[in-house]
């Protein structure tokens, strides 16, 4: 144990155990039909599936949707958050990360019984809503980090050559914080696809996200195909983070 790469080995085991295993047994289960043999037919039922397509497709719309309010409400957050002059108070940073604090499954709840008493009717309105007031930290903090990591040479170079304050902004300080966007897009979008504790409560189950048709599969013992569903959103995620990868290496090494 005197060795610093052993005290690496409980994390290996907690890995394999806790991410590794239970990803595989996902694919096994994907690919293997109810009498156990191999099979793609879990696979192709999900493209005939209309219902799951549906779905699918308007979780798709509702995570863009989040993410782009998530986008409209966060950068401006988080520039304030970063600028010094705006910004003068640690207070008004621990003001964003109390939320998180809150377990989400109660914040959902307490917001769900917010519109309630307030006599809204649940639907897609109210879950955009929450879906936003659960996954902006998530969208704020990767731009904040960027945004007050930034060197400020670049917007003083550009003001020394005559740049005014809005074309510093658009021309040097967004192409530099778009590694942070491309991490907040994807720590908010996937996860709204895969939700249905939210869409549960603040819809009174009314709209279904794609979470939704898995954890219902899975419910009623349908192993395989819910495992399918669930590969199919590995397979999404997977893609996603590589396009992510791709899109902050051309924003950093691009810019200048």
């Amino acid at each position: 144990m005197t060795k610093r790469s052993n005290w690496s080995i409980p994390y290996l085991v907690f890995l394999i155990l806790f991410v590794v295993l239970p990803l595989l047994l996902v694919v096994l289960y994907a690919f293997q039909g109810a009498d156990g043999r191999f099979t793609f037919a879990n696979i192709t039922r999900f493209f005939g599936d209309a219902d799951a397509l549906g779905t699918f497709a308007l979780s798709i719309e509702v995570a863009i949707e989040n993410t782009l309010l998530c986008i409209l409400l966060g950068y401006p957050a988080a520039w304030i958050l970063s600028n010094r002059q705006l910004n003068r108070s640690a207070v008004i940073i621990v003001l964003f990360i109390l939320p998180m604090w809150i377990n989400a499954l109660m914040r959902t709840l307490a917001t769900a019984e917010l519109f309630t008493m307030l006599g809204f009717t649940l639907g897609k309105g109210t879950l955009l809503f929450g879906m936003v007031y659960d996954y902006l930290p998530f969208m704020i903090y990767p731009i904040y980090n960027i945004l007050d990591k930034m060197d400020k040479s670049y917007a003083e170079a550009a003001q020394d050559l005559g740049a005014t304050p809005w074309r510093v902004f658009w021309k040097v300080t967004v192409p530099l914080s778009l590694p942070g966007v491309a991490s907040g897009v994807l720590m908010v979008f996937m996860p709204t696809v895969s939700t249905f504790a939210i869409s549960e409560f603040l819809t009174n189950n009314k709209i279904k996200l794609f979470g939704t048709i898995i954890s219902e599969n899975i419910n009623s013992s349908m192993w395989n195909y819910g495992a399918a569903l669930a590969f199919m959103m590995l397979i999404i995620i997977g893609i996603t983070s590589l396009l992510s990868g791709d899109d902050e290496k051309a924003a950093e090494g691009g810019l200048l």
